[in-house]
């Protein structure tokens, strides 16, 4: 019979926070999970949903959070010549896998099943960390060109505005 003795103790902390590179890789993971199981539910022909939390307000103005489908669309697409392209995305950017190149090429929706989840893999021993920071950053910088074309400017910007005036 086991004792508390034969246990191994330590005087870890938890963390405040993850690092961002593991929360960025927990989310591209949590995305290639949806299109397997997109794949697999056409491959059966029947329907996959996941569900997002909205706030919507009702008529009264009372805030509700709600359960509503979230729109899933597929990354792989069928080629003229008849073989199946998949291409790996992080938000809205294709991950370049080899330097040129964002699709990998299939012979059928079984080798996309086992491509995507040797992606998964790959993304989870940390393989393409490199990889999701640039796309990382490519949106950042998307985000920030859309907020400075609107009037908003970033901090630095507010900061430098101020000493001079």
């Amino acid at each position: 019979m086991a004792t508390i003795d034969e246990l191994k103790f330590g005087n870890d902390l938890k963390p405040n926070r993850q690092p961002a590179i593991l929360q960025r890789r927990h989310k591209l993971i949590a995305r290639i999970w949806e299109q397997i199981q997109l794949l697999k539910s056409q491959e059966k022909r029947s329907e996959f949903v996941v569900n997002k939390l909205k706030t919507v307000k009702d008529v009264n103005g009372i805030s509700r959070r709600m359960h509503m489908p979230k729109r899933l669309k597929p990354w792989w697409f069928t080629n003229i010549d008849g073989k199946v392209c998949v291409s790996i995305k992080y938000g809205s950017k294709c991950l370049e896998l080899k330097p040129g190149k964002t699709v990998i090429h299939v012979q059928n929706t079984q080798e996309l099943l086992s491509v995507l989840e040797l992606i998964s893999v790959s993304v989870a021993s940390g393989e393409l960390d490199e990889l999701i920071e640039r796309a990382s950053n490519a949106l950042k910088m998307n985000f920030q060109s859309d907020l400075s074309r609107d009037g908003i400017h970033s901090k630095q910007e507010k900061d430098s505005h101020k000493d001079t005036t």
